[in-house]
Order: C-alpha cells, then structure tokens, then sequence
C-alpha cells in the first residue's frame, strides 16, 4: 500500500532541514527559535521525552482508534492545530492551507489574532470548523468586534491567551529586525534572493500582513509606527475584570491558553472557563519556567474531572502526542511540526505532516496494546 506522505521527508526533523534551506534566515529563526538563551524551549521537548509507555504484548488488540471526543464534537484525531503568528511570513498563504488540512481531515485549526489570514476567510475555508486565538485588546469595542466577526464566522471555541503580558526577548529576532512586514536591511534582502520559491510565492500572494486586524489599523504605518500601535492596542496582561465580560459575551466554548500553574487552572474554573491550554508558548516567553510535560501532571492530578485540559509546547511527533495524552491531557496541539510542513513542502505540507502524526500516533497505540486515546493514561510508566 502506497504511503500517504511524501516518503522523502517521514520525519519533522527532515521537514524541519528542508525547511531551514528553503525560507529566509529571519523567517526560520523565528519559527525556529525561544527566548533568551532557549533553555525552555530545549526542555519543552527533551523533557516530554523522557516520558514512557509500558506495552501488554499478551493483551487482546484488535485495532487503535484515534477519535477524540472535544467540546460535544468527535474529532478524527487527538491532535490539533496550535496558533501561530505571522504565518504567512515563513511561507505564504500558510495559515490557508493548514485550514484546509484540517477541515479535510477533521481536527481543529486555531487561528491567531496575529497571523496572517483574517478571521472570515479561515471560517470560509473550514465551514466555521475553527478555533480563534484572542491576544486582547486594550479597546473594549475592538474587543467586542473581534468576538461578533469570530461568531459570524462560524468558530465555536475561543482561547484567550494568557501568557503573553510581555513579549519574550528574543536575541535572533531583534538581531533580524523582525517586524510585519519584515525590515529590509540589506542582510534581510540577500536572505530573501537566496530562497527564490519563497520571495516569488511571496510576490504571488502580496506581503504578508495582520489580515484579521486590517480594518483597525490605520494606513501607511512605518516600522515604529506599527510596533507603536501594536503596543498600544493590546493588553497582553488579562485578570478576572477583563475575563468576565468575554465570558458573558462568547456563547461558544471558551479556553484558557497558557496554563503553567494549579492556582491559574482553579480560576480558570472558577470564571467559567470550559477547559485550559497546558502551554509556555513553546518557550518563547519565559526561559526560566518550567516545560509544558512538567506543568501537566499536577493540573492533572486535582482537576481532570473538572475541566477539559489540553497541552502544547514541545510536542513534535505522533509518539510526543502519545506522550502528552498518556501524561493526563485530553488533547494536544503542536505548531512548529505544521509551520516545518508546510515551509518544506508549500500546499502540500498540512496533509503530509498529520498524515505522519496520525500513522506514528496509531503504530504506539498498536504497539503497546491501546485501543482507545483514553486509554493511554493505563500505559503510562510513573517516575
């Protein structure tokens, strides 16, 4: 039977090198990177993989199913989409066609405030089938449009991020004078001659920009001229006051993301939140907090029964799924592993890269005798 991947490419780490050949340096360090020193981010995956499953070899198997139940809705996988910003700036119309793969293979797709398809146009893509991250505003009107054209759109489940009150100091960043759209300096310009496919999809798609936010922004902004409005029209820093009125205004699902602590996820419950992100922002925040795995399992401990907990950070492949899932989460997300995808292989990198997870997730599964994804916690090998 044919693979359903592209077989020159069936690891991340072959799509995460095909992909550092084929952007520009500035896109790939900021895909690639954390902050500081990256000690979080190194520790958000080597820690997770530390983490081990006991197989029943003698144990009846028939067959692994990896139908997850989220929020009333079945999902044909335990895995997602995580938001990631400025998508379209490490390869163009990416957040399309990650939409995309997910609608066709029936997983959530979060979209970002901060990335670069609007809200109305990922709903069209997916049938309302999305997630919408909200990075909030300092503005309630604003706040308030964002959420009625999320609803419009169709999205059902809201996270309301957490973990961004500062911006993570970013060395390779502020080296490469990131901004939206990215500063030309003449290092940045022999970067974008050398990758030819990326600046000519680029010229192909326009120069990316921050879709949903457009209508908001006024025109002709400069480098710091938009650094200054971005500043100013968001509050990364949420509490109680700001939560309440998005609680009572958003009829859908609404999710905490960037959970690190058991007092954050007792909150959590108690302001009505329907579940929580596990999450250090893929250690691009806070270099000396601990890796998403380590945070988990007490969270886990005291509030499963309370409120759908979910993961990211970290996670790269199906096994780091079966890792995460094993440890007590619900459910997991990955970025990174889709943003490799589809810098390496353009349209076709969504369905490749949940083709690989989906194959590697069920061979443990069948591996280790599990027949269902709440089953994997029965697996899990304790320390």
């Amino acid at each position: 039977m044919k693979p359903q991947y592209n077989t020159n490419f069936p690891a991340i780490d072959d799509l995460r090198l095909k992909a550092k050949k084929r952007i520009p340096r500035f896109a790939f360090e900021y895909l690639d990177g954390g902050c500081n020193e990256d000690v979080n981010l190194f520790k958000n995956t080597a820690e997770l993989r530390e983490v081990e499953l006991k197989p029943y070899y003698l144990n009846p198997h028939q067959a692994s199913n990896l139908s997850t139940t989220l929020f009333g809705e079945v999902y044909d996988a335990p895995f997602g989409i995580a938001p990631v910003g400025l998508q379209g700036l490490m390869w163009p119309n990416a957040p399309e066609i990650l939409a995309k793969a997910a609608l066709k293979h029936n997983i959530p797709f979060v979209l970002s405030t901060v990335s670069t398809s609007s809200i109305e146009r990922i709903g069209e893509l997916t049938e309302g089938k999305f997630w919408f991250q909200l990075y909030h505003p300092s503005d309630n009107a604003l706040r308030d449009d964002i959420l009625d054209r999320a609803a419009r759109a169709g999205c059902k489940t809201l996270c309301l991020l957490s973990d961004v009150p500062t911006f993570g100091y970013r060395p390779r960043d502020i080296r490469n004078g990131l901004a939206m759209p990215p500063k030309m300096t003449l290092r940045n310009i022999l970067q974008i001659m050398g990758k030819p496919k990326w600046a000519i999809n680029t010229l192909a798609y326009g120069q990316p920009n921050f879709a949903t936010l457009k209508k908001y922004m006024p025109k002709g902004l400069n480098m710091g001229q938009l650094g200054s409005y971005m500043n100013e029209t968001f509050s990364g820093r949420i509490n109680e006051a700001k939560i309440a009125p998005i609680r009572d205004k958003w009829k859908g699902n609404l999710v905490l993301k960037g959970v690190a602590s058991e007092e954050d996820t007792e909150m959590a419950i108690r302001l009505g939140f329907d579940g929580i992100i596990v999450s250090n922002h893929g250690g691009r925040q806070l270099d000396a907090g601990q890796s998403s795995i380590k945070t988990l399992p007490p969270i886990v401990e005291k509030y499963k029964r309370k409120i759908s907990i979910m993961m990211d950070s970290g996670l790269r492949s199906g096994p780091d799924v079966a890792r995460t899932l094993a440890s007590g989460a619900d459910f997991a997300f990955l970025g990174r592993t889709f943003m490799y995808a589809v810098a390496a292989l353009g349209t076709e990198g969504g369905d490749h890269a949940i083709n690989i997870l989906k194959i590697q997730l069920k061979q443990v599964m069948d591996q280790v005798c599990c027949a269902e994804v709440s089953d994997l916690p029965n697996h899990l090998i304790k320390k």
